[in-house]
C-alpha cells in the first residue's frame, strides 16, 4: 500500500482520535519493521502538527508468528504499562475492520533514537550510556509486578512450555542445524528447578526496541510477543549477543554489565537474581533467535514474503550458532 492510499485511509480515523482535527500530512513507511509495517505521519491541528505512528500487522509466516499477541492487545498493554510507570508511545486509537487498513493502532511518535548501533556509539548517549543497564533493569521490574488481574488474555509459558514450543518450531521449518539441537539438549537438562511465579513477560525487551535520549529511556516498543511466565527470561533476552551490536564484552545490551542490569532489576523489584536462571534463559533466547532467523529465511526462499528484511534476518541464523557454542562451553562465555 502506498503513501497515498494510507493518507485518505487516515483522514477519518484522524478525525475521530484527535479532537480538532484538520487533516493528515506527511505519511511516509519507516524501515526497521521485522514483523510489522510502520507508517509515520501528522496530525494537522490548529495548534500544529501532532507526529503519530501507525503500526499494523504484516503477516510472513503462520509458523514464525505463533505466540505473538493481536495488535488490539498489544495497544492495552501499552496503556497498562504507562499506568505502571514504564515509558511507553500514548496510544491513540486502535484499527477497526471497517477501517480498510487491517489489526494495528496508531499512537505518538517519540523522539530519540531507536537504532541500537547508534545508541552504543554516538557521542550524544556518551553520558547516558554508563546508566542504561541498570534503568533497562528498573523498568523491567516494572513491567514484571504490573498487577496481572489487570493484564488482558496472554498465552502462558513457563520454560518448559517455552522450550517445547520452540522445538516445535524448530522441527516445523525442517532444517538440519546440530548446533540448535545440542542447545535443545542442554536446555533440557537445565531447567530450573523451580517454576517462577508468573508475571507479565515483555518477551522482546532489548537495545533495538527502545527510544533514547541523552537523557535516558524515553519508550519501550513492540510488545507482540509478551506473555505470562519466568520475568528471568527478558533479562536472559535482553543479554543475547546479537543486540550487543558488535560490543561483545558489554553483555547488557551492549553498554553495561549484567552485574548492573541485576542491581537496577533488584533496587526496583526488592527481588534478587538468580544468575543460573538468567543464563538459561540468554542460551534459551539465543536458541529462539536463531529459530526466528531460520524461519525468516526460509520465508523468503519459500516465496511466502520475498522481503528484503526476510532475507537480511534469515541469514543471521548461523550467528546465533556461533553465539550458542560460547555460551555452551564455559571457556568461552563472553
Amino acid at each position: 500500500m502506498d503513501a497515498g492510499s494510507v493518507a485518505a485511509r487516515l483522514w477519518p480515523l484522524v478525525a475521530r482520535w484527535v479532537p480538532g482535527a484538520t487533516g493528515v500530512g506527511d505519511v511516509k513507511a519507516l524501515a526497521g519493521g521485522a514483523s510489522q509495517a510502520i507508517w509515520s505521519f501528522d496530525a494537522l491541528t490548529p495548534e500544529g502538527a501532532m507526529p503519530l505512528v501507525l503500526r499494523c500487522a504484516q503477516q510472513w509466516s503462520a509458523e514464525g508468528q505463533a505466540g505473538s499477541v493481536d495488535m488490539t492487545t498489544e495497544a492495552q498493554l501499552l496503556r497498562l504499562a504507562a499506568d505502571g510507570g514504564v515509558p511507553v508511545p500514548v496510544v491513540r486509537g486502535v484499527l477497526a475492520p471497517a477501517d480498510s487498513l487491517g489489526e494495528g493502532f496508531a499512537m505518538d511518535r517519540v523522539a530519540g533514537e531507536a537504532d541500537g548501533r547508534t545508541i552504543l556509539r554516538d557521542p550524544a548517549f556518551a553520558t547516558v550510556r554508563p546508566t542504561l543497564a541498570a534503568t533497562c533493569g528498573r523498568l523491567m521490574a516494572r513491567i514484571h509486578r504490573m498487577p496481572s488481574d489487570r493484564l488482558p488474555p496472554l498465552r502462558f509459558g513457563q520454560a518448559a512450555d517455552e522450550c517445547r514450543a520452540w522445538a516445535a518450531r524448530h522441527r516445523a521449518n525442517g532444517s538440519a542445524r546440530p548446533v540448535f539441537e545440542w542447545a535443545l539438549r542442554w536446555l533440557a537438562g537445565h531447567l530450573p528447578q523451580k517454576v517462577a511465579a508468573p508475571t507479565l513477560v515483555h518477551g522482546d525487551f532489548r537495545n533495538g526496541n527502545l527510544i533514547v535520549g541523552p537523557e535516558g529511556v524515553r519508550a519501550v516498543l513492540d510488545w507482540e510477543l509478551a506473555h505470562r511466565g519466568d520475568p528471568m527470561e527478558d533479562l536472559g533476552w535482553f543479554c543475547v549477543n546479537a543486540w550487543r551490536f558488535g560490543h561483545i564484552d558489554q553483555p547488557a545490551g551492549g553498554f553495561g554489565s549484567r552485574a548492573e542490569l541485576f542491581a537496577g532489576y533488584e533496587a526496583e523489584s526488592g527481588l534478587s537474581v538468580d544468575p543460573a536462571r538468567v543464563h538459561f534463559w540468554e542460551v534459551f533466547g539465543n536458541f529462539k533467535w536463531g529459530v526466528v532467523c531460520d524461519s525468516m529465511g526460509l520465508a523468503f526462499i519459500r516465496g511466502t514474503d520475498r522481503s528484503l528484511a526476510r532475507a537480511a534476518v534469515g541469514r543471521r541464523a548461523s550467528e546465533a550458532e556461533i553465539d550458542l557454542l560460547h555460551l555452551l562451553d564455559p571457556g568461552h562465555r563472553p
